[in-house]
């Protein structure tokens, strides 16, 4: 699981991060300071960071030219949106820059981007007899091409994605449409149905009461 570290000074944006990012499918670990997060990356690599700039102990661009030699990407999320700042933290190597605030379907868009960019991603995801190509957007079982529409695609890369997590229904609505999910829709459980016919995941797609869906993969 792509795992990604949070550092930010203020619990309570550090907090809505982390549990966006757990609803999404992945792991989140969190920095309230820079000294912590630097004590963190003594012990563990993650994916990819996502870095407040005005943090107590270590800056952003501090803790920036040490992840550096890591090659670990790095997205700025601050408060400073001034074009010099922006510059400035792209030109000391971050991925991305993001103002807050900041939209969470944002953020999770930029994130994917940037784990694709540096291949955290797979191409190519054997899972339950399937056989998808992210580059192609093919879905093959036993060699033979499944005929899925855009969305179905969408939806079964999201749980091959994030096998054995719980991915609720606002969060399948807004990964795959792109919009706020409203209480009462049927939408995302009629393409769930399909998506299980399909490709014979029957077994393996779990529905759980008054939450969502779960892929899970036997052991």
């Amino acid at each position: 699981m792509v795992n990604i570290m949070v550092v930010e000074d203020e619990k309570p944006i550090s907090n809505l991060i982390a549990l966006s990012l757990k609803k999404a499918g992945y792991h989140s670990e969190c920095a309230y300071d820079g000294l912590e997060a630097i004590d963190m990356l003594e012990k563990n690599y993650p994916d990819l960071i996502l870095l407040d700039i005005m943090l107590p102990g270590a800056d952003g661009f501090e803790i920036l030219e040490y992840v550096k030699p890591l090659e670990i990407p790095v997205i700025f999320l601050t408060a400073k949106g001034d074009l010099n700042d922006r510059v400035n933290g792209l030109r000391y190597g971050a991925e991305d820059y993001i103002v807050k605030p900041f939209e969470i379907m944002e953020l999770l868009a930029r994130i994917e981007v940037v784990l694709r960019r540096y291949h955290k991603l797979d191409r190519i995801i054997n899972i339950l007899g399937l056989e998808i190509d992210t580059d192609a957007m093919c879905v093959k079982k036993e060699g033979k091409e499944i005929n899925l529409t855009k969305k179905e695609y969408d939806t079964l890369l999201l749980f091959a994605r994030n096998p054995g997590n719980v991915l609720f229904r606002e969060i399948i609505y807004e990964r795959v449409w792109g919009g706020d999910y409203i209480a009462g829709s049927r939408t995302v459980d009629l393409h769930v149905q399909r998506v299980r016919k399909k490709v014979g995941w029957e077994d393996f797609l779990i529905t759980v009461p008054k939450m969502g869906y779960r892929l899970e993969v036997p052991r």
